[in-house]
């Protein structure tokens, strides 16, 4: 230590006085070199320099000052002028010497020496080697001439009233006036748009132009008619202006000339100046120009960022937006990095557009747009992503780094991002709202597997809709589904609510049954103050509180109704008959119009629990119903509570010891161990113990566990559900997880097949024969057609080649464009179809967003365009809600205590309920559950096609007293011999074809001919629907396939679909009803101690026989 210390020098003393003002003499013995850095920015011209050219802000003063000298110059001219006394006399000194007082000489003087140095000291600082370049600029030289006669007059005092044309000034303000904008952007820090400085130019060179003609023409008059400032102003106008009245001439030649050169002059400039406004007005016509920062502070916009901007798009935004009343002030601007397509801007010119939508052509990569698009002043911002691209996942990388480019320019602006991939997801878990395609996509279409038309009840839902489409149709269900059709979600607190606020204190189904009994209403949900999160049906054990949002679904919120009491009904149809004797139900009317319901309302005042019920009819009871419906308690009876199917047999899910044990063995509930994704919500679901080895899951090769290669061999208990998708992705999580969730029972799972490649072969082998849904998802591949509505071609064409092979095969299919919907299950000679497609041009006229719904696939839920989820990006601006709903309803997500979206359906048993509002009461009381709506499916005579008709001579009449037999049966139309009977003109000329063909042909003697004949006959009178028959039949043979499958396919096309989203009260119950339901969450229900699997979840989540599903 003590040789450390020593090796320390010791610290320096403080310095003096003279230490400080000498410096430290010490730095002279070191080494060290001290360097000082810019040197070259120290000099005197540097520093010149740097105040009058390269620092924004003094620059920008010096031009300014010098802006001012130019104008002050012009305005001495002009005031020499107007104190002159006009000479008389013709003589040419007038032209050369001017009356000049003292003090305005001196003014003059003054000004011109001050001009004359900066100019020169300018021209010093700007000088780089080229003497002469600086010398013959034109503002140089008419420095010269305007600064250099005053100073000479200085020495020379006789030269003090010698004319300078001072006037020449002006042109050197116009210069100034450019330098001084640029300064001007440049100090700001705000590009100003080249129009701007255009228009400006334009407009100082026509000034400079007038005013240079107005002095020159006054001066060169001095010797003629002696024309003041404001005749030579008069003059210059009419002659510009190409009037020319004659009344002011010029006199001399010398005027003459000026007057001919200035219009030279004019003819030279202006149209240049011309050219480039209109070339500017152009571009500026396409990219669009700037959002006015005054209109972004007094008004009202949001921003919509696309990568490519189409027809459909901009049209199904505006529509949507544009369709809440509280919206039809705002502004849309559109930034888009393309130029504007010829139908956007054709749509974009009509008066209701044009003064509410801006497009502007930038990136929202650029601040630079950004600001344009006053991104920070904005009320939302929209960014959806190009479906169209081939690879989506760069689409969803380009929407990823636009979201991340407006968070950092306007952290406050609110954002609803559209991503196509679920992997990422994660990267904008920031914005606000957000909408994975995939993910809704493959949810619904698991939905529709087990719910039929969940794309269609969901796509109806978050549409904006008045229920007025088909309203003037003949048919009664296009009115109907219509009408329903208009209903939509809304959100209303509980005590400011006419619908809910008497129902505080009391379970949620109680008020939701009441509700709909008397406002016609559908309560589905509630979100509590203290908690974020939507309960969809939370079941009869929440309690409903004043501070409850209640969610419900009506043709239009509660703002916007009215409410009328009946008083003069009739007592006796008020007292006990809603609910009493088989009389149908009191109608309650829903009048819209105008965004206002009229709602008339009877005097249904709640009956005690004690009142008349229901009894069950005597020939339809059954010893395992219940007598009536029990009425729905205002507190319920947990003990009392099953949460079970409705209509179910509870002894379907009793099983044995033994089989309980096998089933608890292969099968357990819980949640995924693994994720495909980042920001997957989990899902309590039905999982193996033991996870099935990869080679096993191959269904066409057999491995050292299983020798099946085929469907059929492996005996499934449960109809399969094929997925034909192009790639594997990690969306097909969000559909296996849906089909196997905690509340679907077991025995229910249907067996998921994933299919690849759909050639012939593969389908027969992966039992396409006895499957319950064949899901065809749109193919990626093709989506980036030339043209855009071919992006669906190969997937149309692969769903029409399934639909022609196997008749009775539930397709369900997903596109990319709406429009193409139309071309799903094609049949270019059917009538029916025909007139469906005129509804659609009349309801498309009339300005309806669901012009599409009448279409028999989208109504029956066979196919739907993820295209149509646009509208819930959309709705979510206005309902935030909305996204939270959805998820809710399609199982992507799961809160503790919510209900799940399932459904049931109307047997012959359950006819007796009758009515809808019966039903509803049936539920709630017994199960909890709460209807939305119903699925019906009717009988429908179509026209047939020529090429579907077979024509069979020998068995005709067999055929005719067959169908006289069972002329009173619903049976669907035969693929082989039906519709016979409908066409008797076109069986009697088949017969006698066939007759005539018969007796013509060679004369062959003994069998042989009898044979050729037979064959020929045969050939002529197969059908296009046998001849398909016979292919698959042989190829199954090949393959070693039974047909037996096949064979007992039918054709279900002679029947339509279509859904009744929350129908009236009196609506009745037909067969095959399927009733969509929002049952509560079984789980709510288990008490604290496990009980047993027979009493704790019934059939919802019942005992399960063993089967072979696998996840």
């Amino acid at each position: 230590m003590v040789d450390l210390e020593s090796e320390v020098p010791p610290l320096p003393p403080r310095y003096r006085f003279r230490d400080l003002l000498l410096g430290d003499q010490g730095w002279q013995n070191d080494d060290r070199v001290q360097v000082e850095f810019y040197m070259n920015e120290n000099t005197f011209k540097e520093r010149l320099k740097l105040f009058f050219i390269k620092n924004q802000r003094s620059s920008l003063r010096i031009r300014l000052f010098n802006f001012s000298l130019k104008l002050l110059s012009c305005l001495l001219y002009i005031i020499r002028v107007l104190l002159e006394n006009p000479s008389q006399g013709n003589e040419w000194s007038h032209i050369f010497w001017v009356n000049r007082s003292l003090p305005l000489w001196g003014l003059q003087v003054s000004v011109a020496l001050i001009s004359l140095f900066e100019t020169i000291l300018l021209g010093y600082l700007s000088y780089k080697g080229n003497i002469w370049e600086q010398i013959l600029r034109i503002p140089f030289i008419l420095e010269i001439i305007n600064a250099v006669p005053f100073i000479i007059s200085i020495f020379w005092p006789s030269l003090r009233n010698l004319f300078v044309p001072v006037f020449l000034n002006c042109w050197l303000a116009k210069h100034a006036l450019e330098n001084m904008i640029n300064d001007l952007h440049r100090a700001i820090q705000r590009t100003q748009s080249a129009m701007f400085n255009q228009v400006l130019i334009l407009i100082s060179t026509l000034l400079c132009l007038i005013f240079t003609c107005i002095c020159g023409i006054q001066h060169l008059e001095r010797i003629g008619k002696k024309l003041n400032l404001f005749d030579s102003l008069y003059f210059c106008i009419v002659t510009f202006s190409t009037v020319g009245f004659g009344d002011v001439t010029p006199e001399t030649w010398s005027s003459k000339l000026f007057v001919v050169a200035m219009i030279c002059v004019a003819l030279v400039v202006l149209p240049i100046q011309f050219e480039q406004l209109a070339y500017l007005w152009m571009e500026r016509q396409k990219s669009g120009g700037n959002y006015s920062r005054h209109r972004a502070q007094t008004e009202k916009h949001v921003v919509l960022c696309v990568s490519s901007l189409k027809i459909d798009l901009l049209m199904d935004f505006l529509n949507e937006f544009y369709a809440h009343p509280r919206l039809q002030d705002y502004y849309v601007v559109i930034l888009c990095p393309t130029e504007m397509d010829v139908q956007v801007r054709r749509v974009l010119q009509i008066p209701m557009w044009s003064q509410r939508v801006i497009y502007l052509q930038g990136s929202a990569l650029k601040d630079q747009d950004l600001l344009r698009a006053k991104m920070d002043d904005a009320e939302a911002c929209f960014i959806l992503s190009s479906r169209c691209e081939v690879d989506r996942t760069s689409s969803d990388h380009q929407t990823i780094l636009r979201a991340w480019a407006v968070k950092d320019f306007a952290p406050n602006c609110p954002l609803y991002v559209q991503i196509l991939k679920p992997e990422n997801k994660f990267h904008i878990k920031f914005a606000d709202h957000v909408v994975c395609e995939e993910e809704f996509k493959y949810a619904m279409l698991a939905l529709n597997c087990i719910c039929p038309a969940t794309s269609t009840l969901i796509t109806l839902l978050v549409h904006t809709s008045r229920g007025q489409e088909g309203q003037q149709s003949p048919e009664q269900w296009q009115k109907m589904y219509g009408r329903c059709s208009g209903n939509e979600v809304y959100h209303i607190v509980l005590e400011e609510s006419t619908f809910f606020a008497e129902y505080e204190g009391k379970s949620f189904t109680y008020a939701s049954f009441h509700a709909h009994k008397k406002f016609g209403v559908c309560l589905i949900g509630v979100r509590r103050e203290d908690n974020k999160n939507i309960l969809l049906n939370p079941g009869p054990r929440c309690i409903m509180n004043a501070t409850d949002i209640c969610f419900y679904i009506n043709i239009t919120k509660e703002e916007n109704s009215a409410f009328k009491n009946q008083d003069q009904q009739k007592k006796s149809n008020v007292s006990r008959s809603f609910y009493h004797g088989p009389s149908r139900l009191p109608v309650h009317s829903i009048i819209a119009s105008m965004g206002t319901v009229a709602i008339d309302l009877q005097d249904t005042s709640c009956r005690s629990t004690s009142g008349p019920t229901l009894s069950l009819p005597t020939e339809g009871s059954k010893e395992i119903r219940r007598p009536s419906i029990a009425p729905v308690l205002e507190v319920a009876d947990t003990s009392s509570i099953q949460t079970c199917d409705l209509l179910s047999d509870q002894s379907e899910d009793e099983t044995t010891p033994d089989e309980e044990i096998s089933s608890n063995l292969e099968y357990a509930k819980g949640y995924p161990p693994y994720s495909p994704y980042i920001g997957s919500s989990p899902t309590f679901c039905h999982l193996l113990h033991e996870k099935v080895p990869f080679c096993c899951l191959r269904l066409d090769k057999s491995c050292q566990h299983n020798y099946y290669e085929d469907a059929k061999a492996y005996g499934f208990k449960n109809k399969l559900i094929i997925v034909a998708a192009e790639t594997a992705g990690n969306g097909l999580y969000n559909f296996i997880v849906p089909l196997r969730a905690y509340y679907r029972p077991k025995k229910e799972l249907n067996p998921i097949v994933l299919l690849l490649d759909n050639p012939l072969d593969d389908l027969l082998r992966c039992g396409v024969t006895f499957a319950a849904n064949m899901v065809v998802v749109d193919k990626e591949s093709t989506m980036s057609a030339e043209e855009d509505y071919m992006a669906d071609a190969k997937t149309i064409v692969n769903v029409q080649t399934l639909f022609r092979l196997f008749s009775s095969l539930s397709i369900i299919t997903e596109l990319t464009h709406p429009a193409n919907m139309r071309f799903m299950q094609f049949r270019a000679k059917d009538c029916y179809s025909l007139a469906l497609s005129k509804l659609e041009k009349k309801e498309r006229e009339k300005g309806s967003n669901l012009a599409f719904m009448f279409r028999l696939p989208f109504a029956a839920g066979r196919v739907f365009s993820i295209s149509m989820l646009d509208t819930l990006l959309y709705q979510s601006f206005v309902k935030d809600y909305m996204i939270s709903i959805t998820r809710l309803l399609l199982g992507l997500d799961t809160t503790p205590g919510s209900g799940f979206l399932c459904s049931m359906k109307i047997t012959e048993d359950d006819l007796w309920i009758r009515t809808y509002a019966r039903l509803y009461q049936k539920l709630c009381s017994s199960t909890g559950d709460v209807p939305i709506g119903i699925y019906r499916t009717e009988s429908q005579k179509l026209t047939t096609s020529e090429s579907q008709i077979s024509i069979s001579v020998e068995e005709w009449e067999d055929t005719k007293d067959c169908k006289e037999q069972g002329h009173h049966r619903s049976n669907h139309r035969n693929s082989t011999s039906s519709d016979q009977s409908d066409h008797p003109l076109l069986r009697r000329k088949s017969m006698q074809w066939a007759r005539r063909l018969s007796r013509k042909g060679p004369k062959h003697s003994g069998k042989t001919a009898e044979k050729i004949t037979q064959q020929r006959l045969n050939l002529y009178r197969r059908s296009e629907r046998q001849e398909l028959a016979e292919l698959v039949n042989n190829r199954m043979k090949h393959l070693g396939l039974s047909t037996a499958g096949y064979d007992e396919m039918n054709d279900h096309q002679s029947t339509l679909s279509y859904i009744l989203i929350n129908p009236s009260p009196d609506t009745r119950l037909e067969l095959n009803d399927v009733v969509y339901l929002i049952r509560p969450d079984p789980l709510a229900y288990l008490p604290n101690n496990e009980p047993s699997r027979k009493n704790s979840i019934c059939n919802t989540t019942g005992q399960d026989s063993r089967e072979e599903t696998q996840l």
